[in-house]
């Protein structure tokens, strides 16, 4: 009787006899060292690197403000260090200053001594020759001597609001665009009215007017006898107060300030003063004239 054929195994492995415990044979087969080494390897594939993003950014901030605190010490230690020498400039430029101050002021009163000296001389040289009385007036209406007596105050202002004219200039002659701004030329039409009206003595801002004074403009600024004048601007002029201020007001140049006043908003004050104090001019250039031969030579 023929034999069956043998049976033959699916499997060429014996089988474990721990092939139920698969759990516990994947733990033991696999380390966790594998898992820790997989992790990294994605940390760093993601650029976090070792630190967490808050360790990271504390540190971040720590050396920031290490930087800033070594900033502001060194800016302190040098402002130290520098501040010695800036107190030291200050203090020499102020000694200076002063000093300059004080010798100017020294000058100033050499030049009243020897004003009055000369003033002095003259007028005991013209008493001895019988011209006493002569020499005062001559004085009082050259400017060298100061004056005193009733008359007339007239104070003249810019306006509230000045601005630039449409050539920049102060209501210049390109159509005379207004700035409401004082010019020289308006200065010099109030001192030749009030001198028209019978003033004997004027002075603007303390300066004294002479036969040779000069008002001109340098910018915005008013010259009298090259010595720059601000607003407000005060006319002293003596005479008689009354008919003095009458007189100016109904003159052509009173005329021309009152339409300043009116058209441009530069603004004007006069009252009558029972006594005003106008000091001598600071310099005086005495010239004499000589008399032409005829051949055309003195």
């Amino acid at each position: 009787m023929p034999q069956p054929p043998p049976v033959r195994s699916t499997s060429t492995r014996p089988a474990r006899p721990d092939a139920s415990m698969s759990l516990l044979t994947n733990v033991m087969d696999h380390s966790l060292d594998d898992g820790y080494a997989e992790a990294a390897a994605r940390k760093k594939a993601d650029g976090s690197g070792g630190l967490p993003k808050t360790l990271r950014a504390k540190l971040g901030l720590a050396v920031g403000l290490v930087l800033a605190a070594l900033v502001v010490t060194v800016g302190a230690a040098q402002a130290r260090v520098a501040a010695p020498v800036v107190a030291k400039e200050r203090e020499e430029l102020v000694d200076r200053i002063e000093g300059e101050t004080s010798a100017a002021d020294k000058l100033e009163k050499s030049v009243d001594e020897l004003r009055d000296d000369v003033n002095a001389r003259r007028r005991e040289a013209l008493e001895k020759s019988g011209e006493g009385d002569r020499s005062d007036l001559v004085g009082v209406l050259a400017g060298a001597v100061e004056v005193h007596g009733p008359g007339v105050k007239l104070v003249v202002d810019d306006a509230k609001d000045v601005g630039a004219g449409a050539d920049g200039k102060p209501r210049g002659t390109s159509g005379f665009s207004d700035t409401g701004r004082v010019r020289d030329r308006d200065m010099q039409r109030v001192v030749n009215g009030l001198w028209e009206s019978g003033a004997e003595a004027i002075s603007i801002n303390g300066q004294r007017l002479t036969a040779l004074s000069a008002i001109r403009a340098a910018g915005d600024a008013i010259l009298v006898d090259n010595r720059p004048l601000v607003p407000p601007y005060t006319v002293l002029a003596v005479g008689d107060g009354e008919r003095l201020s009458a007189a100016f007001q109904d003159s052509a140049d009173g005329l021309y300030l009152h339409a300043l006043q009116e058209s441009y908003g530069i603004r004007t004050a006069i009252s009558v003063a029972d006594d005003l104090e106008l000091p001598a001019a600071p310099s005086l250039i005495v010239r004499t004239a000589q008399p032409i031969t005829e051949k055309g030579t003195s």
